[in-house]
């Protein structure tokens, strides 16, 4: 009976010691789960001084659409000249005669400028350039491919005498006022229903406008008739 005894004490210390190690194996594992950090909620990091844009360095150049001058100096400001232009010219109905509108269209596939007033003179009966008339428009005259230009001429005051001209000699100006004013006009046949101009001894021209209305009211508001 007592080597039953042992036997059995034995056998059941070792029942004991296997449960207590399994619990010691699960309290084990158990911790190390509760240990293991759990996934944290994303939250928006500050942006770094790459991510967040900045504003540009200042250039120490000028701005490509600005000059000193103060005109544009982007694509399309290169001065218009004979090769770039068609050129037709026109009265008013109800207009006694004394005015001349010119309009210039541009017929190439590039835009172009046509800087200040036009250079006119009268073929060989009178001698220009004639003066200009009116304050320069606030925009230069920047035309792109079959966009239209205008510049008006008073002819005469209905007092003076007058000399018949049968056509116009136009020349363009550069950037600069008063540039090319050596170069040679071309001239400009008159249209067929105008015929022949009478002109005065204080002809003068409008500056070049996109807007034919401001030529107008320079033209016909302005006290010249």
């Amino acid at each position: 009976m007592r080597t039953v005894r042992a036997s059995w004490r034995s056998h059941a210390l070792g029942v004991a010691a296997v449960a207590a190690l399994l619990a010691t194996a699960a309290c084990d594992s158990g911790g190390a789960d509760d240990a293991r950090p759990s996934a944290a909620p994303t939250v928006p990091s500050t942006p770094s001084a790459a991510a967040t844009p900045t504003a540009p360095a200042p250039s120490a150049s000028p701005s490509p659409t600005a000059t000193a001058a103060g005109t544009s100096s982007g694509p399309g400001t290169v001065a218009c000249n004979d090769n770039d232009l068609s050129i037709a010219t026109s009265v008013w109905r109800q207009d006694s005669g004394q005015h001349l509108l010119i309009t210039a269209t541009n017929f190439t596939d590039k835009a172009c400028t046509l800087y200040h007033y036009p250079y006119v003179g009268f073929g060989a009966a009178i001698d220009g350039p004639i003066d200009a008339m009116g304050s320069a428009p606030k925009a230069i005259a920047t035309i792109g491919p079959k966009e239209k230009a205008y510049a008006g001429l008073f002819l005469y005051r209905g007092s003076e005498r007058t000399i018949a001209v049968e056509a116009v000699s136009i020349g363009y100006q550069d950037r600069a006022l008063n540039s090319n004013k050596e170069s040679s006009m071309l001239d400009v046949a008159l249209s067929k229903e105008i015929g022949f101009l009478n002109v005065g001894t204080n002809a003068r021209v409008t500056y070049w406008n996109r807007d034919l209305r401001a030529v107008e009211d320079l033209l016909f508001r302005s006290g010249n008739n």
